[in-house]
């Protein structure tokens, strides 16, 4: 998700149908001055389809390691990232409480770009390679799934014309991310890339075009041919590919080609009823109940076209984000979240709610979690996004 969707608007209508710089600079992570806490772990040989059977409901650190300087001198140290959408220091203590509340992953986006240097190597700053690698081990101290994306990247504009730059690089990032984290086991997951699109052109949210969607299946087959040859456990490694935007508008998901791998999970992101979830305060409502088959059909058309195109065929997926903006208006987010949390529990797909950890005023307040306090917002919210798999665990 960006740090605005304000244009996301035009996401309705396809769901019902910097420049390159190395970051110089000592790192202020400890990280990087000594190597990951977890050890090489024996790695599972098992489909995607099985592992997301161990997944539920997960909690994506939003606004933090994505986050974007516009204007980097190059100097920066991992801290000035992380906190320059004004988000505090992530600690292990913060995922500590996410993990507590039953939370059995994390979704941690990474914005890499400011942080890696001019081609052809593309190298990674290793003191934010660090820091990535400390946050990634939090999740994965605390026996949590991680899945680790690209996220809001200004370099893979998917033209033809641009095709084979980004996949320079494209490459060229994974290759060593690959390395970093080869002796992890299944717990850590990658995800090429995060909402690919047409940014700036009027069809950004609504589908692309065709060109947009073949460079992108493009990019996603290179993604996992560089994972898959990367060596250690990433011949094993369950792996996110995106369809244009994440998007799950069936003119979208018609071109979606999804690379022939039995390790391979379909990413989706649907903040459902668009009105409810994502909408701004001007254009959206406050209101939802699960009788209203207007409030529910977005919600059931999502879960039925995914179980239907890929979860019947044998092929993973992931809701990697979804969420409601608070309107201060509680007692329906939670109803509402309790439904769609059902509705993909009964289909077999994980869900992962956004929390930017903002929770008040106009703008898009997905916020679960105070990470300055460490209170959970909205306990009925959290609640409802446990029920459906508390209840099978409780028999």
């Amino acid at each position: 998700m960006r740090f605005s969707k304000t244009i996301a608007a035009l996401m309705a209508a396809a769901v019902m149908l910097m420049p390159l710089s190395a970051c110089a600079g000592k790192s202020d992570s400890p990280a990087a001055e000594e190597t990951s806490a977890v050890q090489a772990a024996p790695m599972r040989d098992i489909p995607s389809t099985e592992l997301i059977k161990e997944m539920h409901v997960g909690w994506n650190l939003g606004n933090t390691l994505d986050s974007v300087i516009n204007n980097p001198k190059g100097t920066e140290l991992p801290s000035d990232w992380e906190t320059a959408w004004g988000q505090p220091v992530t600690t292990k203590a913060m995922i500590d409480n996410v993990a507590a509340q039953g939370f059995d992953f994390l979704r941690v986006p990474v914005t890499w770009e400011g942080k890696f240097g001019e081609g052809p190597d593309y190298k990674i700053d290793p003191a934010w390679m660090a820091r990535v690698n400390e946050i990634v081990d939090y999740g994965i101290e605390n026996d949590m799934f991680v899945i680790l994306n690209l996220h809001h990247e200004d370099w893979h504009m998917p033209t033809y014309e641009n095709e084979a730059a980004a996949q320079e690089i494209l490459v060229a990032l994974w290759t060593q991310i690959a390395d970093n984290f080869k002796e992890y086991n299944e717990k850590l997951i990658f995800e090429g890339l995060n909402e690919p699109r047409l940014k700036g052109d009027p069809s950004e949210w609504n589908g692309g075009n065709a060109e947009a969607r073949e460079v992108i299946n493009h990019w996603n087959a290179a993604f996992v041919e560089t994972v898959r040859n990367s060596g250690g456990n990433n011949k094993l490694r369950h792996l996110m590919v995106t369809p244009y935007a994440a998007s799950s508008g069936d003119n979208v998901l018609n071109d979606f080609a999804v690379p022939e791998d039995d390790k391979v999970i379909v990413s989706i992101h649907a903040y459902l009823p668009y009105t409810f979830a994502l909408a701004d305060n001007a254009q959206g409502t406050k209101e939802w109940s699960a009788d209203n088959a207007a409030d529910t059909r977005d919600i059931d058309y999502l879960i039925a076209n995914l179980k239907d195109r890929y979860i019947d065929k044998g092929i993973a997926v992931i809701i990697g984000e979804m969420g409601t903006r608070n309107r201060m208006n509680t007692e329906p987010r939670a109803a509402c979240a309790e439904y769609y949390a059902a509705a993909a529990h009964d289909a077999g797909i994980p869900i992962c709610w956004w929390d930017n950890n903002a929770f008040v005023g106009n703008g898009e307040n997905f916020g679960l979690f105070d990470r300055n306090t460490f209170e959970w917002r909205y306990p009925d919210i959290n609640a409802a996004l446990m029920k459906p798999s508390s209840e099978d665990k409780n028999g």
